[in-house]
């Protein structure tokens, strides 16, 4: 093994490589995709956090039958904003009427006041650890101490994600196994705890040795890194690994609807925002007419999983549609 490959990271996981395929949200995870990586050396990892308990472990079981190698099954901890879980008569009509003109332009009847919209974090994490992925990744807060203190027992590995020094900090005084120093390049969802996502924007190459310097724990860099150049730059920085995720949702294994994967290779890939219109939490993804059209509407948007909800027979319209 070669000396770049052997770090705290690839030791104690038995992986050859310090690279993790980024898990997905929206059903871009794919088992074969994880399974894929896992294979070539590299820790797969799939998001769960849209699935149920039961398909939590059907994941895993699907998983295992493709691959013996680790792999990452990864959760929010934080599964609904304030407000986001069930919506009042006033709220709903006001998120109506902003997405009204989407609706119509697509066809597709407004659906009904939900009553509730939220993943139940607890259930989630009790099928996982039933599940018993060799590596727990999350994002979005801390578990419990019951949670890491069973994971260990059970010899799952911990991964959690922080966007700043303080939640990595936070992470590691919990007795969470390695942490991901992520930068706000990082495509998907900005996955801060501590503070609101817009205080909590801190670059990859500035945040990476910071985090190094003041925690003992593995640092897994994401955010911004697509290829090998990356890789090297953020292990000069300090990291132990580097957590890819676009480049791997460009891959014909993800669960990328083809007209995501084909957008990755255009020009309109270079301009990226940051928005809650999608979700109703900031996330960071290729600039289009209705992330555009919503800056307008930012404070009358719904929290999450509320606005995720509201978006989602308008996203699905538009893809059956090929309206990108």
């Amino acid at each position: 093994m070669s000396k770049w490959t052997d770090t705290s990271f690839t030791r104690p996981l038995g992986v050859a490589y310090p690279i993790i395929q980024g898990p997905f949200g929206r059903g871009s995870s794919s088992v074969r995709l994880t399974a894929a990586v896992s294979n070539a050396g590299g820790l797969g990892s799939f998001g769960a956090n849209d699935l149920g308990p039961e398909d939590i472990f059907k994941t895993a079981v699907e998983i295992r039958k493709l691959t013996d190698k680790p792999f990452a099954l990864n959760l929010w901890v934080s599964t609904s904003d304030r407000g986001g879980d069930i919506l009042d008569e006033s709220s709903y009509e006001r998120l109506l009427k902003i997405l009204a003109p989407y609706y119509r332009e697509l066809g597709v009847t407004p659906p009904p006041k939900p009553n509730e919209v939220v993943r139940i974090f607890q259930e989630q994490v009790a099928a996982l650890i039933e599940a018993g992925p060799p590596v727990f990744s999350f994002v979005f807060g801390i578990p419990s101490p019951d949670i890491l203190r069973t994971c260990r027992e059970n010899e799952i590995v911990t991964i959690g994600g922080a966007a700043t020094v303080d939640e990595a900090a936070a992470l590691e005084a919990a007795g969470v196994d390695m942490v991901v120093a992520s930068g706000f390049e990082a495509g998907g969802h900005r996955t801060s705890f501590l503070r609101p996502s817009e205080e909590s924007l801190v670059g990859t190459f500035s945040l990476v040795p910071q985090i190094a310097d003041n925690v003992d724990t593995p640092v897994i860099a994401a955010g911004g890194i697509a290829d090998g150049r990356g890789v090297a730059a953020v292990l000069i920085l300090g990291a132990d690994a580097a957590q890819i995720g676009t480049a791997f949702l460009a891959c014909e294994e993800s669960g990328a609807h083809p007209l995501h994967r084909e957008a990755l290779f255009r020009e309109q890939a270079r301009n990226t925002v940051l928005t809650r219109a999608f979700t109703g939490r900031l996330a960071r993804g290729i600039a289009n007419r209705f992330a555009g059209e919503m800056k307008s509407h930012d404070a009358d948007l719904a929290p999450y999983p509320a606005q995720s909800w509201a978006v989602a027979s308008i996203r699905a319209a538009a893809l059956a549609q090929g309206r990108t």
